[in-house]
């Protein structure tokens, strides 16, 4: 049977400044290990560590414009946009430009703490 989710969960974020996740499906919100989905909502200014995550991300740009540095270099994507991060590849996101940016992230398996190894 279908499932209705009345709200997502609240997660603290990490990185710099105020950014919040709101988790739909996922290990927290629904027990869901096989994917999370969650809205995330990040301040101008805002960003992470690095990470080397053990699962893929879909990141689709609702709003604004998100960074994604990587090994080869950065990716930008704006609203109807949308960054692939492989499992296993080091990436760092970030919001730098006035706005932020509002976006969903899908990640497959669901996102852990102890599975997205972020740098020191």
């Amino acid at each position: 049977m279908a499932q209705l989710i009345k709200a997502p969960a609240k997660i603290e974020a990490a990185g710099t400044i105020g950014k919040i996740i709101n988790e739909h499906v996922g290990r927290v919100n629904t027990g869901t290990e096989s994917v999370s989905i969650a809205i995330m909502t990040s301040p101008a200014g805002w960003e992470e560590p690095g990470q080397r995550p053990e699962f893929d991300e879909y990141s689709v740009v609702l709003k604004g414009r998100l960074r994604a540095e990587g090994a080869d270099g950065v990716i930008e994507a704006e609203a109807g946009e949308t960054i692939i991060a492989p499992r296993g590849e080091w990436v760092r996101y970030s919001t730098p430009y006035e706005g932020g940016a509002q976006y969903i992230a899908v990640c497959t398996p669901a996102f852990a703490p102890g599975t997205v190894h972020r740098d020191e």
